[in-house]
């Protein structure tokens, strides 16, 4: 891998992360960009104990732009974007209209390829692997800033999830503090490890999903991939490598060589259960399956890290062919989450729209 920093026209920071040594990045932004201005602000719930970013300046950011205006594309045949290049293989930016900012953390663009029709699962293993490494990289610099106190690298992906940009992109979060979710998984973890005398709660978790069987949907020599027993959403996948690490820095190459082969299955998968022609429900045939793909990393100074596993959450919000599952009163009002789809039925439908061999 090559990577190359550079610095857009408003001064923010933009990195090309390269398959081959001898590229050379020298194109310049020409856009006559303004400073970048934002208000983030951090605001702490005191009835629940979270905090909220307040972000006003995302209201004027680019919404839905036609594909000849897209702003990740490559800068090609006098239309200027985001990326200066003529071509990329995976290229990271500030982004211009940031939820987190300054004092309040940063948030970063990854363009996971140039080509604006494609989709991470249409990525060969070898592309994929160039992003785990951006992932990687990026995780051990925001780690480092002051203040940083989580890295989150996710993947948001169909208008049904939000998304505003159809380029294949994700984005990468470094807050100032220990996310909600996390927070829960440490008390989780704590909790287990003082009523077993010390077992890890990951680690049994692990164990016991695939002593079960019933909800694997992929077991290979490194990761495993699986329907939660609790899932949330009505089709939701965990992958988690065997051998525990805190975060991304942390894989070894055995683990870092199979992630692209068990990913790209899952989303591939992701993509046919809802499809007529692989005798999906109702014989229907979806647009691609939307989805949220969210890396779960330790804090970057819990006493606790090392205890911490290391894992990928992928679920979608669409529970049957043309039909979405809604935050409603449960959920939004008390979290408390009505799954209309066994665990164990959401496993057996993705194993059986494996690809061919």
């Amino acid at each position: 891998m090559k990577k190359t920093t550079t610095r857009l026209a408003d001064g923010r920071e933009l990195i090309y992360y390269d398959s081959r040594d001898d590229v050379v990045r020298e194109a310049v932004d020409r856009r006559p960009l303004d400073p970048v201005a934002t208000a983030s602000e951090i605001r702490h719930d005191r009835l629940l104990g979270d905090s909220v970013a307040i972000a006003s300046h995302r209201q004027g950011r680019t919404y839905h732009p036609p594909a000849d205006e897209c702003p990740l594309c490559p800068s090609r045949d006098g239309r200027l974007s985001e990326i200066p290049a003529a071509d990329y293989d995976v290229a990271v930016f500030e982004n211009r209209f940031p939820s987190l900012a300054g004092d309040s953390g940063r948030c970063e663009v990854v363009c996971f390829t140039s080509d604006h029709d494609a989709s991470f699962a249409d990525l060969t293993d070898g592309h994929a692997a160039l992003v785990l490494e951006a992932w990687t990289d990026r995780t051990a610099e925001l780690s480092q800033l002051p203040g940083v106190e989580q890295v989150f690298c996710f993947e948001n992906r169909g208008a049904e999830i939000g998304v505003t940009l159809g380029h294949p992109h994700g984005q990468i979060y470094a807050y100032p503090f220990t996310t909600p979710r996390t927070q829960r998984m440490l008390a989780s973890l704590a909790a287990h490890r003082e009523r077993t005398g010390g077992r890890n709660l990951f680690d049994d978790l692990l164990a016991d999903e695939r002593a079960d069987g019933r909800r694997i949907v992929l077991d290979g020599d490194h990761w495993t991939a699986f329907v939660p027993y609790a899932a949330h959403w009505p089709y939701e996948v965990h992958l988690y490598p065997k051998r525990r690490v805190p975060d991304l820095l942390a894989l070894d190459d055995d683990a870092r060589t199979e992630f692209p082969q068990i990913y790209l299955e899952v989303l591939r998968r992701f993509d046919r259960i809802f499809d007529g022609r692989s005798g999906g429900d109702e014989g229907a045939r979806e647009a691609p399956t939307p989805y949220i793909a969210a890396w779960h990393q330790a804090p970057v100074r819990a006493a606790d890290r090392a205890d911490f596993a290391l894992h990928l959450e992928v679920f979608t919000i669409r529970r049957t062919p043309g039909k979405l599952k809604f935050l409603a009163g449960s959920e939004s009002g008390m979290n408390v989450f009505i799954n209309d789809v066994p665990p164990e039925a959401a496993a057996a439908r993705l194993r059986e729209v494996a690809s061919e061999s």
